[in-house]
């Protein structure tokens, strides 16, 4: 077989493949998913397959095509997901626990295990593939549980690798990534971008205020920081570099701006699905308590954008240089349809996978409105959308499979109730202590893998913790959350500045601390919900509206005294004045809220009356060196 005709029917398959995927999700979207173990299954089955076809088995120095030991891992991985489908009946009607492994249950369940951990290596790296292993050995050498008892609760219940998390990656993302893949395939994106030039890019610091619109907006249709750079970064970050801004600033200002979109409803990052399944809530209600949160952490970066723009003297792009924004409406706000519908079906209490199928739907005769936004309807272009939806899946739905894994060994060893007890034992049942502990571990999972897994595992080990120190349940899953999708832009693994820093040429150190500058809003911002769930629409509105105000006004002392920059520029002791002030107004109250106050105001005060005194300088001058004869 030549190479040609080797490559060929490797896009053929792959494209029969992802096609074959998207369809059936659209069938199920609509019709209703069948029995957990049928869907599951084949939802991985889909995966691993696109898997062992696309993805090497080294990252560097392979080729696309798959070699004799792909194929037949990929031969495994068929027979292992199809065999819970095939077997349905006996699984569903055997006692968990009671009944003993059939050799056939044992021969396809090690056989899972060992593809799915060398699939997920190839798809997000050795990071959870290695954690899911230390947690198998972990089970079996220390806790001593029974290797049969440990193969069943992993693969033939509902407790293992076809989890919630499995589940809902079957039922949710990958309807959302769809939805995703074609809005931006019908130009979304470049909706999004003009939107937000004609708005902001003749401002101070405009580009810089474009990428945080942009990011934000395509974020709540991608879920990812990395794509999310990619997609827009290519753009936004020589136009910051254009009008002055050194290239670390224009890189973290892209990288912080493209992880919030994981946080920004009406659409965001995998592990939100995951967490109203394990809250027991709709997507909507985990939608509305991200929402001013992310709000928060918006606000901030914009703020220091603009602040740095001030205290550099840098100005925006000409106007001429900029779309209408009647003009950019008129060509393509209509591609905003797609996200109304969304979020108009969720209002009305429908659940988030028909709002998903919703929206699709919607796609293609919402681009038949204008010529500028017909092409995407051609077959060639919805099969590529499907493929690319597809593919796209991968990695969340191996991530979500084996972090199933680790999720199974907590439940049977009990580890989740271990760890709980050496949390507060270390914390010493300081509700702060245990809450830095937890950050702290979550940025550590999450520097190694997805966000949706570290998530995960948190939940399973840190969140228990937390709550039994009393923080309500909704802001803890929040909290570790947030740390989790920071960890994008957390130094040494930061791989949404990785991303930022290929198209600005910064170094990684210079752009991964200015990130964690300007994205310190974030680092903080889940303190504030813990202490103040208010923050998450919780409560009365008087207690939010208050709590809303002193929050805004404390990010944006944070930007200010982070960046140097209020109405001018700040000297050591204001800037250190402001951050202190958006500190004590992290927590509620009478006193911490007037201690803040006074400490702006201190500045203000200054600021006001250096600005004064600078507007009198040259009337002052003009007047002395005016002399009469």
């Amino acid at each position: 077989m030549t190479t040609e005709k080797s490559s060929a029917w490797v896009g053929y398959a792959v494209t029969a493949v992802g096609v074959s995927m998207s369809v059936f999700h659209l069938y199920i979207a609509f019709f209703g998913p069948p029995n957990a173990f049928t869907l599951r299954s084949t939802h991985l089955g889909f995966a691993l397959v696109l898997a062992f076809l696309i993805l090497p088995f080294r990252k560097h120095g392979g080729t696309r095509r798959p070699n004799w030991v792909s194929l037949l891992l990929l031969i495994v991985a068929v027979a292992s997901a199809a065999y819970p489908v095939i077997e349905r009946d006996y699984i569903i009607n055997r006692m968990i626990y009671v009944d003993d492994l059939r050799d056939l249950d044992v021969v396809f369940g090690v056989a899972m295990v060992l593809v799915l951990l060398e699939a997920t290596r190839r798809a997000i790296g050795l990071a959870l593939p290695v954690t899911a292993g230390l947690f198998l050995l972990y089970a079996l050498f220390v806790s001593g549980q029974d290797p049969a008892l440990l193969l069943e609760q992993t693969y033939l219940t509902t407790e293992g690798i076809f989890g919630i998390p499995l589940s809902v990656s079957a039922t949710y993302v990958m309807l959302f990534i769809l939805f995703g893949a074609m809005v931006e395939r019908s130009g979304t994106g470049k909706l999004f971008m003009e939107f937000a030039m004609s708005l902001t890019g003749h401002t101070a610091g405009g580009p810089a205020k474009v990428a945080c619109i942009t990011s934000g907006l395509f974020g709540t249709v991608s879920g990812s920081a990395v794509a999310n750079v990619m997609t827009t970064g290519t753009f936004t970050i020589p136009l910051m570099k254009r009008i002055g801004y050194k290239p670390a600033f224009a890189g973290a200002v892209e990288a912080v701006a493209s992880t919030g979109g994981q946080i920004m409803p009406p659409i965001m990052g995998a592990a939100a699905f995951v967490m109203a399944e394990f809250l027991g809530i709709s997507y909507l209600a985990v939608a509305s308590f991200a929402l001013f949160p992310a709000v928060l952490y918006f606000l901030a970066v914009f703020c220091a954008v603009h602040f740095e723009a001030k205290r550099t003297g840098m100005q925006g792009l000409p106007r001429a240089d900029l779309p209408r924004l009647g003009a950019v409406l008129r060509e393509r706000g209509h591609l905003f349809l797609p996200l109304i519908i969304i979020i108009g079906t969720l209002l009305l209490g429908y659940s988030a996978p028909f709002a998903a199928l919703c929206g699709i739907v919607s796609v293609i005769p919402t681009t038949l409105l204008r010529k500028s936004t017909r092409g995407f309807v051609r077959l060639h272009v919805i099969v590529e959308t499907l493929v690319t939806a597809a593919i796209n899946t991968i990695s969340v739905a191996l991530a979500c499979a084996c972090a199933g894994i680790v999720v199974g060994v907590i439940t049977l060893t009990g580890l989740g109730l271990e760890f709980t007890h050496l949390v507060i034992s270390a914390s010493q049942d300081s509700m702060i202590i245990a809450l830095l502990l937890t950050m702290i571990a979550g940025i550590i999972l999450g520097m190694g893998m997805p966000t949706t897994p570290a998530y995960i595992m948190q939940v399973a080990l840190l969140v228990p913790a937390v709550v039994k120190l009393g923080v309500i349940p909704e802001a803890a899953h929040m909290f570790v959350f947030y740390y989790a999708i920071l960890s994008a832009i957390t130094p040494p693994v930061a791989m949404a500045v990785y991303a930022a820093n290929g198209i600005s040429r910064a170094g990684l150190w210079d752009s991964g601390l200015m990130a964690v500058r300007l994205g310190a809003t974030g680092y903080i911002v889940p303190f504030m919900f813990v202490f103040g769930p208010s923050l998450l629409l919780i409560g009365d509105w008087q207690t939010i509206s208050l709590t809303a105000l002193t929050a805004v006004v404390g990010v944006v002392c944070l930007a200010g005294g982070l960046i140097g920059y209020l109405l001018a520029p700040a000297r050591l002791w204001e800037r250190c004045l402001l951050v202190a002030a958006a500190l004590v107004l992290i927590k509620p109250g009478v006193t911490t809220d007037l201690l803040g106050a006074v400490f702006i105001a201190a500045v203000l005060a200054t600021q006001i009356s250096t600005l004064r005194r600078e507007a009198a300088a040259p009337a002052l001058a003009a007047k002395g060196g005016d002399k009469s004869p």
